[in-house]
């Protein structure tokens, strides 16, 4: 262990962060500096440094990333209307990158030798954040306590701080009902009764909505300005990626939108179930797909559409900073050009429905040619004949043959 003079630790300032906190000294033998993230996850985080400095942490970051978060790694995300598994907006997956980021630069400029995080040997966590320090950094080593101590139970964990004098913020033996994590794209929410996958969800678990039943009668409607495939306004007014995210969330949560409920393949090969709110992220990927759908070539959308489950699997995955994934961005990214305009949006008892969308210079919408009524030549119907038979062509000859 004595190889390790410096470790950069992800600290939020809770029980197991604090606990990994003094293990590292203890085992380690090695100096500790703190890192924590504002990725919008809404909680106070000075808290975090009062702790760290009660623990005699000499250096200490905390770092408000949203914009970066935001702007660099939600809004990539969405440009492919990324969805994990038909379902999962990735909100935990997606943060997950940044931080690895962070730690690896916070090392680089510290002089620290290692970096520890507070994942679990479960869980997919673990991987995303080696995976990102080691594309970044390669010869970084990387402590995970939960790989390597005996503290297997909350019992141990609470007799740990106990004997360290680790301020605990809860009574003993009283079980929190669920395990959260947040940031600007979503909340979510594991353990409890969801660990039985027929229980349904109780209704006081949900934080950032309100249930659709308790949604306004009066629906919300709002207009999106997208901009190279990103949102850049509501309402016609400008705003920064994390200003307009936490705008959605609002509006999302308000009227009951984005809930999820699903149960996933982690990569490490168990299935978790586990429950989201993403309301800004549920009305962003209705909005874009609408101003794709009337921008977009039709092969370029198909084409996105297959791969899209590759590109959410990289991210749920831990391959953000993979060559494929950087790959698919660039792809990506380029068809994007012309994703210019604006959707109309109804919000509505947990639903959003397009009810609009419009773009002056970037349409391939051509009312003329969609008409029904006269086209005045535009499209000739005739050509439809000849079109219908080549491509009947191979089902007739198999058809003759006798293999239909």
């Amino acid at each position: 262990m004595s190889d390790v003079k410096k470790v950069v630790l992800a600290y939020s300032g809770g029980l197991d962060t604090s606990i990994i906190l003094k293990w590292l000294r203890e085992v380690y033998q090695c100096e500790v500096v703190t890192f924590t993230a504002d990725i919008g996850q809404g909680e106070e985080l000075e808290p975090a440094r009062a702790k760290a400095e009660a623990f005699g942490v000499q250096q200490i970051f905390i770092d408000d990333l949203t914009e970066e978060f935001a702007r660099d790694f939600v809004f990539p995300m969405f440009r492919a209307n990324t969805l994990y598994e038909g379902e999962y907006l990735l909100g935990t997956s997606i943060a997950r990158p940044l931080i690895a980021k962070r730690l690896v630069e916070i090392a680089n400029q510290t002089g620290a030798d290692a970096i520890a995080h507070g994942a679990t040997g479960k869980g997919n966590d673990q991987v995303r954040f080696e995976l990102g320090a080691y594309a970044l950094k390669p010869d970084v080593k990387v402590i995970a306590p939960w790989r390597e101590w005996d503290l297997t139970s909350r019992e141990k964990l609470l007799a740990y701080a106990e004997q360290h004098g680790i301020p605990v913020d809860f009574k003993k033996g009283k079980k929190s009902p669920y395990s959260m994590d947040a940031n600007l794209l979503h909340i979510s929410y594991e353990g409890g009764v969801l660990e039985d996958p027929w229980c349904e969800a109780e209704e006081d678990m949900w934080r950032w909505s309100v249930s659709p039943e308790a949604a306004p009668d009066k629906p919300t409607y709002i207009e999106i300005t997208y901009r190279n495939g990103d949102p850049v306004a509501i309402d016609g007014h400008t705003m920064s990626p994390a200003v307009l995210l936490a705008t959605l969330n609002k509006l999302g949560g308000a009227n009951g939108i984005g809930r999820a409920d699903i149960v996933e393949n982690r990569y490490v090969g168990m299935k978790s179930r586990g429950a989201y709110e993403t309301p800004g992220g549920t009305i962003m990927l209705k909005a874009h797909r609408a101003i794709e759908s009337l921008t977009l070539d039709r092969e370029v959308a198909h084409l996105k559409d297959e791969l899209m489950p590759r590109y959410a699997s990289l991210v749920y995955n831990g391959y953000w900073w993979s060559p494929e994934r950087k790959m698919l961005q660039g792809m990506i990214d380029a068809s994007q050009v012309h994703v210019n305009g604006v959707v109309r949006l109804k919000l509505y008892k947990g639903a959003v429905h397009v009810v609009g969308r419009k773009s002056e210079s970037d349409s391939l919408f051509d009312m003329n040619i969609a008409t029904f009524e006269d086209d005045a030549g535009a499209y000739n119907q005739k050509d439809a004949e000849g079109f219908i038979k080549l491509n009947a062509l191979r089902m007739r000859i198999a058809a003759k043959r006798g293999r239909s």
